[in-house]
C-alpha cells in the first residue's frame, strides 16, 4: 500500500477504543496495539516527530494496517494480549520460554480437603506460591501429611466407607475415607494446615524436632535424619522473611530497564512477608511506549498466573485498566503502588539494580540469539530465494519400528525459537506397513486439510515447511500440495548424511556452510522434530507393550519386571532411567542394567 493510501485509510479511523495491527509488505503481522482512541493512537506513528529506534524501524516496516474496535479499552487489552500469542509480532514485547513455577494448592472446596502440587491456578482452593529458588514443594506437602495429617490422594469419600490405605497406618492420613475422623476434627487440622503455609513455620518446626527426638531415640536414625532435613528446609524458608513487609501482603515487584534495542523486566517475588525468588526475562525492546509495553507484558504475564494482592513498579500507565483486567480474571482488583520510601521502596530499587545488572550482562547473549533465530530467519530466506520471511516454520518427521505403532510429529518454530505450545503429534491410520513415504503424505494430508478452515485458528498456515528427508520425502510431499493447490507456502527438504537442502525450484541441492546460523536453525529444527516423534512412539509402545517390553529382555522374569516397576513406578522411568540407578535395583546387577539400558536405547 503507497504512503498516500496509508494517508487515505487514516482519514477513516474511529473515535473508538479498539485494537490496530501492523503489517509488512509480506502481510506479516509486525506489531499490535490497543488504543482508547483508536484515530489518534495510530496517526501518532506517521507524524513526522522524531521517535525512538526501534519505532521508527517499525513504521518504516509498515505497508498496511488494519484495526477491530472494541466496546471498551478493557476488551482492548484482553484482545491485544490474544492477538499477541497469535501472531507473535516482531516489534511487540513478547513473554518467551515462560518458566511455571509450583504451587501447594488446599483443595478448599472439598468436604474433607487435600492437599497437592500444581502449576496451573484456578479459582477452585487455596492457592500458596509460586516456589522458587530451589525450594521442593514435595517436601512442604510432605511436612503437611507428617504434621497435620492432611490427605494426599484424590479418593472419594462417600458415604460406605473404605479400608484406609498404608498412608494411614504410616501416620500420614486421618482416613477421612474409612469414617476414622469427624469432618469439625479434619478442619481444624487444615487450619492449622493453611497457617504453617501462610509462613507460621514454629509449630511445625517444634512437632518436627520432637518427633525426630523420639525416633534418634529409638535409633531410627535414617527417619531422624529426614525430620533433620525438613527442619533446616523450614529454617532457611524463615530466613527469607522481610521483617518490615506485613504477613498479609502478597507483592510482585516489577522493575524495567531498556537500552533501546533490548529490554530487561526484573521480578521480585514476596508472598506473606517472605521473598520466594527472582525471575529475569531479557526482550527485544517494543514499539511502544513504556508503560505501554509492560502493561501488555503484565497482561501477558498474568494470564494464567495467581495475581497477588499488591504490584509495585515505578513505570506509569493507565492503573484503572489493569485493574479492571485483573478484577475480570481473578475476581478481585490488585493495589498498584509506586512507592517513594519504605520497604517496598527498597525491594524496588533492589528490582531495578537487577534488570540494569542483566540487561548489562545479557546484551551480546541476545544479539546472538537473534542471529541464532530471527537473523538466521532472513538469511534462509535469501539463501534458498524463499517467497516470504519464514516467520512461522513446521517440520515433520515419522516414527515406527517395523511399522509398529507409526506416528508423525508436527514442531513449529516461530521466528527461529521453537514454539512448543504449536507442536502437534499424529497416529498414521490408513498406512499398512512401515511405508514412510505415505505415511509422510498423510499427515501432511490431513495438517494442510486444516487451512480454511475452522480448524486455521490452531493450525495457522505456516510460510515454510520443512521435510526431514531428500529429494524422494519432497516429491511425495509435492504431490500432497500439488492435490490440495497449496502454493503460497515454500517447502525444502533437508538431507541428514551431507545436511543438502533440497527445494522446488532447482534440481541440485543447495549446500550451506556448516557454521552458518540459517543451517544451524534447520538442523535444530529438523533434531526436535525427530525428538518428539520419539517420544510420542516411546509413549505409544510403553503404554501399549508395557508388560511385554519388559519381557522382551533376556534375564528378566516376572520378579524382576515387579522390582523394576516397583522402584521406577512406570515404564517411562525404567526407559529414562541409568545404568546406575537400574543396576540398585533388587535383583538387577550391573550386566542386566547394560542390557536393559541398550534395549531402550535402541527402540
Amino acid at each position: 500500500m503507497s504512503e498516500s493510501a496509508i494517508r487515505e485509510k487514516l482519514k477513516l479511523l474511529p473515535d473508538s477504543p479498539g485494537v490496530y495491527i501492523m503489517l509488512d509488505k509480506d502481510g506479516t503481522v509486525i506489531y499490535v496495539g490497543k488504543a482508547r482512541i483508536l484515530k489518534n493512537r495510530v496517526r501518532q506513528y506517521f507524524h513526522s516527530s522524531e521517535k525512538p529506534e526501534k519505532v521508527q524501524a517499525m513504521v518504516d516496516s509498515v505497508a498496511d494496517f488494519s484495526y477491530i474496535v472494541t466496546p471498551s479499552e478493557l476488551d482492548a487489552l484482553a484482545l491485544e494480549n490474544t492477538l499477541i500469542k497469535k501472531y507473535k509480532p516482531k516489534y511487540n514485547i513478547l513473554l518467551k520460554d515462560d518458566k511455571t513455577y509450583p504451587y501447594i494448592k488446599v483443595h478448599t472446596g472439598e468436604e474433607f480437603p487435600r492437599i497437592s502440587v500444581t502449576r496451573r491456578v484456578k479459582k477452585d482452593g487455596k492457592y500458596f506460591g509460586p516456589f522458587m529458588g530451589g525450594v521442593n514443594c514435595k517436601e512442604i506437602v510432605d511436612v503437611v501429611a507428617k504434621i497435620y495429617h492432611l490427605r494426599t490422594c484424590s479418593v472419594a469419600i462417600g458415604e460406605k466407607p473404605k479400608k484406609p490405605c498404608l498412608n494411614h497406618h504410616l501416620g500420614r492420613c486421618l482416613a477421612p475415607c474409612a469414617h476414622e475422623i469427624e469432618k469439625e476434627a479434619y478442619a481444624a487440622n487444615v487450619e492449622r494446615a493453611l497457617a504453617f503455609l501462610g509462613g507460621d513455620y514454629e509449630e511445625a518446626e517444634a512437632l518436627l524436632a520432637e518427633k525426630m527426638e523420639k525416633l534418634a531415640e529409638n535409633e531410627q536414625f535414617e527417619l531422624a535424619l529426614d525430620y533433620r532435613n525438613k527442619i533446616r528446609m523450614l529454617k532457611k524458608l524463615g530466613q527469607r522473611r522481610i521483617t518490615a513487609m506485613p504477613r498479609d501482603v502478597d507483592a510482585d515487584i516489577w522493575a524495567y530497564a531498556s537500552n533501546g534495542l533490548y529490554a530487561c523486566i526484573s521480578l521480585l517475588v514476596t508472598r506473606r512477608g517472605v521473598m520466594q525468588g527472582s525471575l529475569n526475562f531479557t526482550l527485544d525492546e517494543s514499539a511502544g511506549e513504556r508503560g505501554e509495553a509492560l502493561l501488555s507484558f503484565l497482561s501477558q504475564y498474568y494470564a494464567n498466573k495467581e495475581i497477588p494482592h499488591e504490584i509495585v513498579l515505578e513505570e506509569p500507565f493507565d492503573d484503572s485498566l489493569f485493574v479492571d483486567y485483573t478484577r475480570s480474571k481473578m475476581g478481585r482488583g490488585v493495589t498498584i503502588t509506586r512507592p517513594k520510601y519504605g520497604i517496598r521502596r527498597e525491594l524496588l530499587d533492589m528490582a531495578i539494580r537487577n534488570a540494569a545488572e542483566y540487561l548489562e550482562k545479557s546484551v551480546s547473549a541476545i544479539a546472538h540469539k537473534n542471529d541464532m533465530t530471527k537473523n538466521a530467519c532472513a538469511r534462509l530466506r535469501s539463501l534458498l530465494g524463499l517467497r516470504r520471511y519464514p516467520k512461522r516454520m513446521e517440520c515433520y518427521d515419522i516414527s515406527n519400528i517395523s511399522g509398529v505403532d507409526k506416528v508423525g510429529s508436527m514442531v513449529v518454530f516461530t521466528d527461529g525459537e521453537a514454539d512448543k505450545y504449536e507442536y502437534r503429534r499424529f497416529r498414521i491410520k490408513t498406512v499398512e506397513g512401515a511405508d514412510d513415504f505415505a505415511s509422510l503424505k498423510e499427515v501432511l494430508l490431513r495438517r494442510l486439510s486444516k487451512l480454511g478452515t475452522d480448524d486455521e485458528e490452531r493450525f495457522p498456515k505456516p510460510q515454510l515447511i520443512v521435510i526431514d528427508g531428500g529429494k524422494g520425502q519432497l516429491s511425495a510431499v509435492k504431490e500432497i500440495f500439488d492435490r490440495m493447490g497449496v502454493e503460497d507456502i515454500d517447502l525444502i527438504a533437508l538431507a541428514k548424511r551431507e545436511e543438502e537442502v533440497f527445494t522446488l525450484t532447482g534440481e541440485e541441492s543447495v549446500r550451506i556452510d556448516r557454521r552458518d546460523y540459517a543451517l544451524k536453525m534447520l538442523q535444530r529444527i529438523r533434531d526436535e522434530a525427530h525428538r518428539f516423534a520419539i517420544t510420542y512412539f516411546r509413549n505409544l509402545h510403553s503404554k501399549r507393550n508395557l508388560a511385554s517390553a519388559l519381557e522382551e529382555i533376556e534375564g528378566i522374569g516376572k520378579q524382576k519386571r515387579l522390582s523394576l516397576m516397583e522402584k521406577f513406578g512406570t515404564i517411562d522411568r525404567i526407559m529414562n532411567a541409568d545404568v546406575e540407578e537400574l543396576a540398585k535395583t533388587e535383583g538387577i546387577g550391573r550386566e542386566l542394567a547394560l542390557r536393559i539400558r541398550k534395549y531402550f536405547e535402541e527402540l
